[in-house]
């Protein structure tokens, strides 16, 4: 298949092109490099030996979307582009509502003109909201507690109400927790611009003495420990699963939403210490407030991505900190 991967330049588009490369499918991609770089589509093609088309364009630009489907024959899309930044949605709604759903209607109009009907999402464990107990399976009912996570719900909702109005589409929902970690090679990982707004990058910040200190927002949830409890997942793991839903719906014309999680939640407080025990290094921080939009608890039941696309996390917390740091390391030699 030919899978045109939106965002592909990002943290978890690049190293999904690298899985899907590796698994054999071919890959269009497009990005606009909002929060990452053109050297990254150089490292993906190093790191399979293959090479792919790529553009430079917004999904919002109509005429860029129409020339990308006119001018390739794309089997499938797997969408990962958007903002992502809980805090920075908070502080600028309009702008996400705009850049994350126009641009999703962007492109699935652009399919939908060419009968490209086998789509990806990337969604995310923040249609849960603030869940009532964890871990946190399919069924639950769906909210959201800021913008950015209300952005992927009504992205979810749109593709619902498009499969129920024709369902020779084949979609699948991905609602992810936590990803951490770098590919092996080291040439592609989690690297935003300007200051982080994930908890990892801000930890390799630290780590690396870009940063004095790492705030930890919040030590009075009810937790273990006070802070915050997510469910961290290897980005490499992520993108097998991607590459499992895309198998998927090579063969079934369905709508179905998965969890892609470890099923294990961690505090914030055993990020930081398990990050500073296997890597050998100091990572100084102070408790600070609460965030806007943040919740105590949350991490996933992935029983379904098991039993549909006979998918689960391999990689533990470990490995998931020691490729983190040794991804800055790597980063900074450059």
């Amino acid at each position: 298949m030919t899978i045109l991967v939106t965002g592909g330049a990002g943290y978890i588009g690049s190293h999904a092109c690298v899985e899907l490369l590796n698994s054999g499918h071919d890959i269009v991609v497009f990005d606009n490099f909002y929060n990452s770089s053109p050297e990254v589509l150089d490292r993906i093609k190093e790191i399979t030996g293959r090479s792919f088309l790529a553009y430079e364009c917004d999904m919002l630009d109509e005429e860029a979307m129409e020339r990308i489907f006119s001018e390739n024959k794309i089997d499938a899309v797997m969408h990962f582009a958007g903002y992502k930044a809980v805090g920075e949605s908070c502080e600028k709604p309009l702008m996400y509502y705009h850049n994350n759903i126009q641009g999703t209607l962007t492109i699935l109009n652009a399919m939908a003109r060419h009968n490209v009907k086998k789509f990806v999402f990337s969604s995310s464990a923040t249609v849960y909201g603030d869940p009532q107990s964890v871990p946190i399976d399919e069924t639950f009912p769906l909210s959201a507690t800021n913008p950015y996570g209300r952005t992927k719900l009504m992205i979810e909702e749109m593709l619902r109400d498009l499969y129920a109005a024709d369902n020779s589409w084949s979609i699948i929902l991905l609602r992810y927790f936590n990803p951490v970690g770098a590919h092996e090679s080291y040439m592609i990982g989690e690297n935003p611009k300007g200051i982080p707004n994930n908890l990892m990058p801000m930890i390799n910040k630290v780590a690396q003495q870009e940063l004095p200190v790492l705030k930890i927002f919040g030590n009075d949830y009810n937790t273990k420990d006070g802070t915050g409890v997510r469910d961290y997942i290897h980005v490499v793991d992520l993108a097998k699963g991607h590459v499992k839903a895309i198998e998927y719906i090579e063969n079934y014309n369905t709508i179905e939403s998965i969890n892609l999680g470890t099923g294990k939640g961690y505090s914030v407080l055993e990020m930081v210490h398990t990050y500073m025990r296997v890597n050998n290094v100091a990572v100084n921080y102070i408790f600070t407030d609460r965030r806007p939009g943040d919740i105590a608890e949350c991490y996933a039941n992935p029983e379904k991505a098991l039993r549909l696309l006979n998918w689960k996390a391999e990689y533990d917390l470990e490995k998931m900190c020691r490729d983190s740091y040794l991804w800055s390391v790597s980063a900074t030699k450059r």
